[in-house]
Formats: structure tokens, sequence, C-alpha cells
């Protein structure tokens, strides 16, 4: 007997009503589920990810070694280091003609660091 669409839904509208309320109150605020996607944005991209990786310790690189490092023309690793720039996840200066990058801040490498090694 094959199963049906109509089987895979609910027919009520909430069945524990008292459950649902409770876990609903126990949701972070909108503002922290807001910092929450644009840091697992950040890290949906496998670049971002080396990038943050080779920044962890307190490095600070320029935007060339980051393309040589990743293997890919300067201009996209100046787009990948904008973003998480603008972010404000990383800091940068000027130093002439160079641009050197470096965390602003551990929390997502702390984020990082904790998946790698969950995944490991």
């Amino acid at each position: 007997m094959s199963k049906t669409k109509a089987d895979d839904l609910c027919q009520v509208r909430c069945f524990n009503t008292e459950l649902v309320n409770q876990i609903r109150e126990t949701f972070p605020s909108e503002d922290t589920l807001e910092e929450m996607t644009v840091i697992f944005g950040i890290l949906a991209d496998r670049s971002r990810i080396k990038i943050l990786y080779a920044l962890r310790n307190g490095d600070e690189l320029c935007v060339c070694d980051i393309a040589a490092m990743l293997n890919v023309k300067i201009a996209t690793a100046s787009h990948h280091l904008r973003k998480m720039r603008d972010l404000k996840l990383l800091k940068y200066r000027n130093d002439g003609k160079l641009a050197y990058y470096s965390l602003k801040e551990r929390r997502v490498t702390d984020i990082l660091s904790y998946s790698l090694r969950e995944l490991v």
C-alpha cells in the first residue's frame, strides 16, 4: 500500500498547544536569530571558511596572500573579505597598496573550531 501525500499532512492546526507555547518561549530573540543567520550564512561558503580558518590564530593576511592561499583571483578573494568586513567579522588596514585583514572577534572562529572538532 503506497502512502499518499495527504497521509503526510496533519489534519489538526496544533495538537499539543501547551508544548508548542513552551518551546516558543525558549526561542532566542529575533536579533539573536538574525545574527545566527548571518554567521551561518558566512560559514555556508567553503572559501570563507578557509579564510576564517587561516585567520583563526590572530594572523593578519594580505588580500593577495589570501587569493594565493585559495587559488583564486584577487578580486574573488577581495569580494569574500569585503563581505565579511561589512558584516563586522573582519577588520582591515591599508599599508601602501596592500590591504591586510584579520579577525575582529573570535566568536565565528569559535563556532568554526567547534564544528571542526565535532566533524573530525
